[in-house]
């Protein structure tokens, strides 16, 4: 399946669907608090709060009982060691196909880390938290999205969903002449990125399968 490329109107009316949930970025702008001016996950309690904010966004992610090792906190702490400070950062539409590619590696080395018994972060998890570490970057997703544009949830479908988005920010910002920090605000959802805009286009569509009337 592909879906119409994103247009002001067409964005207008996921916008529309988000802003009617209640508080709908309540959570989200609790961890960007919290974790100002950047997570840094070399920090237990960054690693706590994306924990608490990834189950917020449903991905159920058990937390420790008592005497029990938090494989959560150690797993994403290894994987920050190891490619943390490598995660291109800046605005999705003016990001390399290298970091694209990057960012797929970087997501399916993340899926893969434990986070607790019997289970991986996974896909959908692992995304999220991409999405929550580089915010103006990443464009996240869930199964439905993943499997209905690409096929497959794996680090070279990432990488495709990634390029399909950095396409469509740049059609956006080309046909508004409005750039990227703030074409969020004319749209009326000041609160997320133009990549988190995209993701939300995808979940309107696809997940909730509402078209607009």
């Amino acid at each position: 399946m592909t879906l119409p490329t994103p247009t002001v109107e067409r964005l207008a009316h996921s916008v529309a669907v988000f802003n009617g949930y209640a508080n709908a970025d309540r959570t989200w702008l609790d961890f960007v608090a919290r974790t100002a001016p950047g997570a840094d996950l070399s920090r237990p309690e960054h690693r706590r709060l994306l924990h608490r904010w990834l189950n917020s966004w449903g991905c159920r992610i058990r937390y420790p009982r008592d005497g029990e090792p938090d494989l959560f906190d150690a797993g994403v702490a290894g994987w920050w060691a190891a490619s943390g400070a490598t995660l291109p950062a800046g605005p999705l539409r003016l990001a390399s196909d290298a970091d694209l590619a990057a960012l797929g590696t970087a997501y399916a080395t993340l899926s893969a880390v434990p986070a607790g018994p019997r289970r991986t972060l996974g896909p959908t998890a692992a995304a999220k938290a991409l999405y929550a570490l580089r915010p103006d970057t990443v464009m996240p997703w869930d199964a439905a999205i993943a499997v209905t544009l690409h096929g497959a949830r794996d680090g070279a479908a990432f990488t495709r969903h990634l390029t399909l988005g950095r396409a469509w920010a740049a059609a956006l910002v080309a046909a508004s002449g409005v750039d990227d920090a703030s074409l969020p605000a004319v749209l009326g959802r000041p609160s997320v990125s133009l990549a988190k805009l995209l993701d939300e286009y995808t979940y309107v569509r696809i997940t909730l399968g509402h078209e607009p009337s």
